[in-house]
């Protein structure tokens, strides 16, 4: 390190921030400094500030928190301690974690890098302490393994380091090492920063200091050969590692870790996503924005940029998912793929989110709320059953179709973990400051607590089911700030009310009205939000339409044929497409595809539930939510014909 004096728990957490800790970053060793960070960026409040009320974000994260309960730390640390020579505690879990012939893929240890993140994340975002010894307890496994090898690695690979050395090597090698690697490190990056786990950040250094000294004798040529096998965040991890070490060498090698080949062409401005590995591409452009917000390269940042841009914008299904069988195909093919049942991997949701996340910081806007607020409701809070707390892998488009999700100790699939941390940090991107403003982005039952200003904002909604939130502040003293309130793009006219009076404020070019005064105790800032019914239409294919009601995708009800809890668990994430195939009939709409929402009319009784009039042929159908279709077969496109 380039120094031993550790980053205080405000410039650390200021990392999640994405700023203000390149400042506290000197340079060394013939490294030119970081520069400062880009003036006018965000910072979203620390877990710690940030705590769910009542309503189903905390029914997800609770469900969550009792999955992570019931499993035992030391199964996953099984081929850790075999690898570093010593004797495991217990029996290693199946699937993925294991060496059955039905796993395509290495990637041995990941779900233990995801789920050390995770019980971090849970720790920070409810306040249990029994999520924190989960965390120390596994770093401290994580760090006698490294003190047993000598040299810093730990992995759990059946055949050791041999897939790192025989890609480092340019020799062929079995499944994605530094993929796998990634979830480590970022799983001992989340201990320290969200669980202050002793040891967590030594742990950390001594992987990042082997990967550097196992990687330096590469020739940028085989660096780049070796980038063509996925390999995660690894960029952004590295980075994120030489804020906390303050050692600007691991930054010089998240930028090797950087792929020219997809960098260069989005940095252009072209899209050149066509065949590619969807969840593989994400990742890599989470990191390029991260070297943009620390050294100002312009290059990655505009990469970071027209990557979501084009993904967002071209490439995406109306849940805000994308790809099918995880690849990203022709835009002008959707209407081939809208009969998959491998659609919108869930990885691929929540890595967009991570983007969208850092995007916004760098570049407040409502375009990139709005983003992240429809793949929310309609991807990530969609891929847990209600019932046993799993997740999905791929969530379908085929219609009839019905979501499938794992088991509790026999799948371990890579949406198994990055699951595992999606309904932990709910709160990570509710709030957002900088110095003088609070940013209210999302529409979540929550409380924000602001403690440089001494002040806490209690958010008291139902929404989706109804359309207006409650703002309440309890200030300690007097205090002026702006609160900045969303404008979504799907509400037309949002109507905002200040201790009962109008706030007449437009909204400004970001998408947000600006409360901007003097709070005291028991101020009270409602907003409603009217939504609207609307039509979007498949890309590429106008006779293909899904409806939406705000910001909340509806899936037609399709009924539950063959379809139980015990049916829709899967162990092989391959075999989606192969199960509870039963022939459905799926309605066809007949009419103008501009006048299809004057057919639709609520249902009396059910929350944001729909039903055509006239419209489907053989017969009508019932819309609902597609987060709340968990058990149900349903479509989320619907052909349109002429009348």
């Amino acid at each position: 390190m380039d120094s031993d004096r550790p980053l205080s728990r405000r410039d650390a957490l200021a990392l999640l921030g994405l700023g203000a800790v390149a400042a506290a970053f000197p340079g060394a060793r013939g490294t030119a400094p970081v520069p400062a960070p880009t003036v006018g960026r965000l910072t979203p409040f620390d877990l710690r500030d940030v705590r769910l009320l009542d309503g189903p974000f905390r029914d997800a994260q609770e469900r969550n928190a009792r999955y992570l309960l019931s499993l035992e730390p030391d199964r996953m640390l099984h081929n850790f301690r075999v690898n570093a020579g010593l004797t495991p505690k217990a029996p290693v879990y199946g699937g993925w974690e294991s060496e059955e012939p039905w796993v395509a893929i290495r990637c041995h240890g990941h779900t233990l890098g995801h789920y050390l993140g995770a019980v971090a994340m849970h720790h920070a975002a409810t306040g249990d302490a029994r999520f924190k010894e989960r965390a120390d307890y596994i770093v401290a496994e994580l760090r006698a393994c490294q003190q047993a090898r000598g040299d810093g690695l730990v992995c759990a690979f059946p055949d050791g380091a041999k897939p790192l050395e025989d890609a480092i090597a340019g020799r062929p090698w079995n499944g994605v090492p530094w993929y796998t690697m990634h979830k480590i490190l970022a799983g001992l990056r989340d201990a320290h920063l969200h669980a202050a786990s002793p040891g967590a950040l030594p742990a950390l250094v001594g992987l990042a200091e082997w990967t550097w000294t196992a990687t330096r004798a590469m020739s940028d040529e085989q660096m780049q050969r070796m980038l063509e096998t996925e390999h995660g965040g690894m960029t952004e991890v590295l980075a994120d590692t030489s804020v906390l070490a303050r050692e600007p060498k691991y930054l010089a090698l998240a930028r090797r870790f950087a792929h020219r080949k997809v960098l260069a062409p989005l940095a252009e401005g072209r899209d050149v996503l066509d065949g590619l590995h969807s969840n593989t591409q994400i990742p890599k452009f989470v990191g390029y924005e991260r070297v943009h917000e620390l050294t100002g390269d312009p290059q990655h940042g505009a990469a970071a940029r027209h990557f979501w841009h084009t993904v967002t914008e071209r490439r995406s299904f109306a849940t805000g998912g994308n790809g099918d069988g995880e690849h990203f195909f022709p835009v002008a093919e959707f209407a081939k793929h809208v009969g998959s049942a491998k659609t919108m991997e869930t990885c691929c949701t929540h890595n967009m989110l991570r983007l969208t996340r850092a995007l916004f910081a760098a570049e407040p806007s409502a375009a990139y709320a709005d983003y992240y607020e429809r793949a929310l409701y309609n991807g990530i809070l969609a891929s847990q059953d209600p019932d046993s707390g799993m997740m999905t892998y791929f969530q379908a488009t085929r219609p009839g179709y019905v979501r499938l999700y794992h088991t509790p100790t026999e799948s371990f699939w890579c949406c198994t973990g990055t699951g595992m941390e999606n309904h932990a940090k709910y709160g990570d991107s509710i709030y957002f400051r900088d110095r003088d403003a609070l940013y209210v982005n999302l529409f979540i039952p929550s409380t924000v607590t602001w403690r440089e200003r001494g002040l806490t904002l209690a958010q008291r909604t139902r929404f989706p089911d109804d359309d207006a939130t409650r703002l309440t502040i309890e200030a300690a003293r007097p205090t002026r700030v702006a609160l900045r309130v969303r404008r979504p793009a799907w509400c037309e006219q949002m109507q905002v009310a200040v201790n009962g009076r109008a706030w007449r404020a437009a909204p400004d070019a970001a998408g947000y009205v600006s409360i901007d005064r003097t709070w005291r105790r028991g101020d009270v800032v409602d907003v409603r939000l009217p939504m609207t019914l609307r039509v979007e239409a498949l890309p590429g294919a106008p006779e293909l339409v899904a409806f939406a009601y705000g910001p909340i995708v509806l899936a037609g009800r399709l009924g539950t044929e063959g379809v139980t809890p015990e049916a829709q668990i899967i162990k092989n994430e391959r075999e989606s497409g192969n199960m509870l195939n039963a022939a459905v009939e799926v309605p066809t709409l007949v009419g103008d595809v501009r006048d299809l929402v004057r057919h639709l009319r609520p249902v009396p009784g059910e929350p944001l539930a729909f039903e055509t009039v006239g419209l489907g042929r053989p017969r009508d159908v019932r819309l609902a939510p597609y987060f709340r279709l968990t058990h149900e077969r349903y479509a989320l496109y619907w052909r349109v014909q002429p009348a």
